[in-house]
């Protein structure tokens, strides 16, 4: 006797709950990578901020609330909140550390020097940076470049949380430190961290050196080629070479 397709489709629930709790009862996080259906809507650029998708407006939302956010000491001396650019469906997102000069001035990620080095890897694998999403643990500049507070962060940190739910990317790489730290719960330092593949709320992440790291030390852009090879496998991306 044939079943009905609500029983067929009850009993793939349940196999799949006891596939996920088997995971869980070993410690461990299963991973389940799919791919996101593509919508063919229309895009419409919004400077400052990535792209406007009819139907889609809780990251426009999101990123207007946080214009006028003054949760930590950093509202008062910013110029611009810079809350992250690029294709809100993009398979991969990029979060680094926070904006430096250029980006507050201009309100948008990644635009000055590093920023540069970052479009060359990003077309290194084999996409365009408008194909990706980018943005920052921090979405104001800390002054002078220094180093992110962990009161800074733990302000911060609802809105990146927020975001990656929004975006839910296929993947994830934190580039620098205090990417990886954050969105890891560690503190360990990247030389460390790198070279593996880790999870954030099932979604595989990548960490590797910062942009900004390499135009000093230019020998770790061996290491970032090595996590980009990591990154093209899992995107199953084909038309990769070195251009950092």
């Amino acid at each position: 006797m044939r079943s009905h397709p609500s029983e067929q489709a009850l009993l793939v629930v349940r196999a799949l709950k006891r596939y996920v709790n088997n995971f869980i009862e070993q410690g461990e996080t299963p991973i389940i990578f799919y791919k996101p259906l593509k919508r063919e809507v229309p895009k419409q650029k919004v400077a400052g901020h990535g792209y406007k998708i009819p139907g889609h407006p809780g990251l426009e939302t999101l990123a207007r609330n946080i214009q006028t956010c003054s949760k930590c000491s950093l509202a008062g001396t910013r110029k611009k909140v810079v809350f992250g650019e690029g294709d809100p469906e993009a398979s991969l997102v990029f979060v680094g550390e926070a904006p430096g000069a250029d980006e507050d001035r201009e309100g948008k990620p990644f635009v000055g020097a590093a920023g540069k080095l970052l479009t060359r890897i990003i077309e290194s694998i084999g996409l365009k940076r408008e194909q990706v999403y980018i943005c920052n643990i921090l979405k104001c500049r800390p002054p002078g470049n220094r180093n992110p507070k962990p009161e800074e962060i733990a302000a911060c940190q609802p809105y990146l949380i927020k975001q990656l739910e929004m975006l839910r990317p296929r993947l994830i790489c934190a580039l620098g430190s205090f990417a990886a730290q954050t969105l890891l719960d560690s503190k360990e330092p990247i030389g460390r961290l790198r070279g593996k593949i880790y999870t954030y709320h099932a979604i595989p992440l990548v960490p590797t050196f910062h942009p900004a790291a390499l135009l000093y030390h230019p020998q770790n852009k061996r290491p970032v080629w090595e996590d980009m090879k990591k990154i093209a496998g899992i995107l199953e991306l084909k038309q990769i070479s070195p251009k950092a």
